[in-house]
Parts: C-alpha cells; structure tokens; sequence
C-alpha cells in the first residue's frame, strides 16, 4: 500500500538530465581513482549511525565523489554522534567545521525557516512526479538556492524519501487519543500535533529508543518507517498510526560556499552529478527498504492502527493544510514556496 507513490522518480526530462550528467562526468573526469593524494580534502556529516540502512547510502554518496572525481576530491564520513549532533548539522556546514551535510530541516527550523517548508508541511503531496515539478519546474529550486546561498550554503539537487508516520506506547484508535501524548516531533510536525493536544519534543533521532524505553516520551516520527526499523523503536513501542503527517519528505545536501567556490567548475558538475546518482540511490533503495522494514517490524508485534474514521480523517487533513499559512509568515522565502504549493 505504500510502494505507489514513489511510483515516478522524476519526469522523463529530469531522467535524461540526470543521465546527461553523470554520464558526461565520468566519461570527461575518468570513472576510477588514482593512487595520487586528493587535492580536496571533505568532511561529511550526515544523521545515521554506522552501519545502519540509510548511513551506507551516504557512504555511497562519498565513494562516488571520489571514484567520478578520479580521486581528486576525497570525502571522509561523519556519523551520528561523531563530533557534530544531529542540531548541530546545519550550523556545523555554513560555518565550515563540516564541508558537506545532510541535515533534516525541522532540526533547524530557527536557523533557516524555509526548510520547513522544503522538508514537506504536514498535508502536503505524496505524488513524486508532483514534487518534482516543485523543485524544478514552478520555482522552489530557484528560491532555495538563494535561500541558502544567503546561509553561506550551497544547495545540491534534493532527494525524496518515504512518508512520516507516528510510533506511539500506546494504539491510537481515534485522533481524541493524541490529546497529553508527549511525542518527538520537530518542526512542523510539532506544530500539527500540538493543535491536537500532543506535546511535541524536538529530539535528535539517537535519543528516541531511550526517551520512549525510559517514558520520556509516549511516541515518535521517523524520517521515515525505516528508521523506526533501524532505530529498534518496536521494542519500546509498537503501535504505528495508519495516517502519515507528510506524504513525502524532500531533503538536501548542502556544501560549504567557500569551499564550493574553490572547487574548479568540472569537480562541480563531478558533485552535482554524484548527488544527481544519490536521490536516484535514495529512491529507489527506500522502496525496497520500505516493505522490509514494515515486514520485520510486525514480525517484532508491531500493529498498525484501527482505520480512522472519515471525521479523523477530515480533521487531520484540515488542521495539517491549516499550518500553510503560518509558515508563510515565517520570512520571505517561506512565503515564496507557500504560494507556488497553495497553487498545486
């Protein structure tokens, strides 16, 4: 049942651009690494532990710069934990202590508005071929690109992962149940379950296993129902809401600028082209991971939700289409995207 939205990875022109691309940078820079030391020298960071699904996928993404930069740029991984915490992404790349990161924008809300609102606001699209329209076609990728440049960031071409759904102790058999639920749910998705009566915690995705074993919290988000898997949510909480807050979620990589800038223009296109053959690797390794993770996890007693009502269903949808407006109003750039979204 949730393997059909991720039915279109991107439109037939995003397709032969990406392919343009990747095949233009190996076929120019060379396909294998050389034995001679890296003239650039880059730190990633990223949010996920060693060794789990989604920390190997931007393993790859390192590799690749590497092996498409004929090993002119070596690119060193940095794990959840490993000197910068999951809060600390965004600021730890604009100033330059990381070169290259994958932040999760409701981390930052503070920091960069915007990315709440690139990340997908609760009741927004689950249609991939939607979302990419967005980005490439009707203007978000232009006003995020000024966004972060003005954060001393530069923005890679995003990638799409899986739906947000809730894990909660306890089964939630009406939207009436949420009402007290102390639930870790940064950003946006705070706000939406604040208005129906949850307290949200804002939590780095390391504490959730501990603040639900030791009750601190009563539920949780994931990034997505694969890192409800890796995390080992299920054994501290077992209940999966049926209703998912964003029906996708849209994340960037973002690169230092003053270490962009003394990247010559073909070791650009070499990165761009990597993180162009990462959202393909994001894509199409999520479907797959998707149903593994939701298959182990019952084997494990997880259950999902009764149905909800058609009155819940209502009410969850109206009051997520409602916090449109207040992001909105959050800076200039919010506004931009909010009134491109609202004419979807």
């Amino acid at each position: 049942m949730f393997n059909n939205i991720f039915s279109k990875l991107l439109t037939t022109r995003r397709k032969r651009s990406l392919a343009g691309t990747i095949l233009t940078a190996i076929a120019t820079f060379g396909a294998v690494p050389n034995l001679m030391a890296a003239e650039y020298n880059w730190r990633f960071v990223n949010l996920y532990s060693r060794g789990t699904a989604y920390g190997e996928v931007y393993k790859n993404f390192a590799e690749n710069i590497g092996v498409m930069s004929n090993g002119r740029i070596k690119v060193t991984m940095m794990y959840a934990g490993e000197g910068v915490g999951q809060t600390g992404v965004f600021g730890a790349v604009k100033s330059g202590l990381m070169t290259i990161g994958a932040p999760f924008q409701p981390m930052h809300a503070g920091e960069f508005p915007p990315g709440v609102v690139e990340v997908g606001l609760p009741g927004t699209t689950s249609d991939v071929g939607e979302l990419s329209a967005l980005f490439h076609e009707k203007g978000w990728g232009e006003i995020l690109t000024e966004a972060y440049d003005k954060q001393n960031l530069v923005w890679l071409d995003p990638y799409i992962q899986l739906p947000v759904y809730i894990l909660t102790k306890e089964p939630i058999k009406s939207i009436a149940d949420f009402d007290g639920l102390k639930i870790r749910a940064p950003g946006a998705y705070g706000k939406f379950l604040r208005k129906l009566g949850a307290s949200p915690a804002s939590l780095a995705w390391s504490e959730i296993y501990t603040s639900l074993a030791t009750g601190v919290i009563d539920g949780s988000i994931g990034s997505n129902i694969i890192d409800h898997r890796d995390g080992n949510h299920v054994e501290v909480a077992k209940y999966m809401y049926r209703l998912p807050i964003a029906g996708a979620q849209v994340l960037p990589i973002v690169v230092n600028k003053g270490a962009w800038n003394k990247l010559p223009k073909d070791l650009q296109a070499i990165v761009r082209g990597a993180s162009a053959v990462h959202a393909n690797e994001q894509m199409t390794k999520s479907r797959k991971w998707e149903s593994e993770a939701i298959a182990d996890m019952e084997e494990q007693g997880m259950q999902w939700s009764p149905e909800p009502s058609k009155a819940d269903v209502e009410t969850w949808n109206s009051t997520a289409t409602a916090l449109w407006s207040e992001y909105a109003n959050a800076d200039k750039y919010s506004s931009k995207l909010v009134e491109i979204l609202e004419q979807q």
